[in-house]
């Protein structure tokens, strides 16, 4: 669970980091917002969904009772800091303000699983006899690495260049806003790493990492990569898009309804509830064309 939390979650989600900064560098700020609220509702909506059809879900106690409830407060501080404009009269932005705040609650999340991580060392059989054996790690093993690291990131940088500058031209070019290709084009295109490491995992019934590896997405999502973006310019919240962060919540909300009453477990008929409920908030909001 912490390696989906963490590990599998960060890391499936530098996707939509590059994405984001780079958006955010040349003024497309709807196209950011649009990508990390999508990707968090096609995180539970379509790749939880999904993980579930193939093999139900359940989980130990310990995700819902903080997590899920953290999730659920980072897209609830995102959603009233988008509101706050409406409240007061002014057009919904997420300021900079607000992206400091968000990335101290990140901060907690970051201390609270490190803690978790620490005291596991300390009663974990395993990870005590590999700490007293010598690293397994060849030198040549260890160049490739990096070689790999270095290639990696600059194949995703090249790739968020290019899904920042045609994303645009592709939105241009329908007439449609760039909200709604952030929504389902880019975002459905970088949850893709959460999609194929879900269903890996529900096939092999590592039911821990699938669902963190969602939550955990979500959490990197909220409450870092749209406040890096937030720090380097401003996020106007597009129209629409106070519902796409109440369609996040709700999806995360009700994650609590099925591991309470549901006996900790999402199976196949939650998970096709997820998928049609993710297939008709996407239908509305093509259709809406906001």
């Amino acid at each position: 669970m912490i390696v989906g939390l963490t590990i599998v979650g960060f890391g499936t989600s530098a996707p939509e980091l590059v994405v984001n900064i780079l958006g955010s560098i040349n003024g497309e700020t709807a196209l950011a917002f649009g990508n990390v609220a999508g990707s968090n509702v096609a995180n539970l909506g379509l790749v939880l969904g999904l993980a579930a059809l193939i093999a139900p879900i359940s989980i130990q106690g310990n995700l819902v009772r903080r997590e899920v409830p953290l999730l659920l407060l980072g897209t609830t501080a995102l959603t009233v800091m988008a509101l706050d404009g409406v409240l007061e009269g002014f057009a919904p932005v997420i300021r900079r303000s607000d992206s400091i705040v968000l990335l101290l609650l990140f901060g907690v999340f970051v201390y609270i699983t490190a803690m978790d991580v620490i005291r596991s060392k300390s009663s974990d059989k395993l990870l005590l006899v590999l700490a007293e054996r010598s690293s397994l790690s060849s030198a040549p093993q260890a160049r490739l690495s990096w070689i790999v690291l270095i290639v990696g990131g600059a194949m995703l940088f090249a790739g968020g260049e290019m899904t920042v500058r045609n994303g645009s031209s592709l939105a241009q070019s329908f007439g449609i806003s760039p909200t709604i290709v952030g929504l389902f084009v880019v975002a459905v295109g970088t949850s893709m790493p959460e999609l194929v490491t879900s269903i890996i995992a529900a096939m092999r019934n590592e039911s821990d990492l699938a669902l963190g590896n969602v939550v955990g997405s979500n959490i990197f999502n909220a409450l870092f990569v749209l406040p890096i973006s937030g720090l380097i310019a401003p996020i106007p919240v597009p129209e629409g898009g106070i519902g796409d962060l109440v369609a996040s919540w709700v999806f995360a909300a009700s994650l609590i309804y099925f591991f309470v009453v549901g006996r900790a477990s999402l199976g196949r008929p939650a998970g096709a509830m997820f998928l049609v409920a993710y297939v008709a908030y996407a239908v509305y909001r093509v259709t809406a064309g906001q």
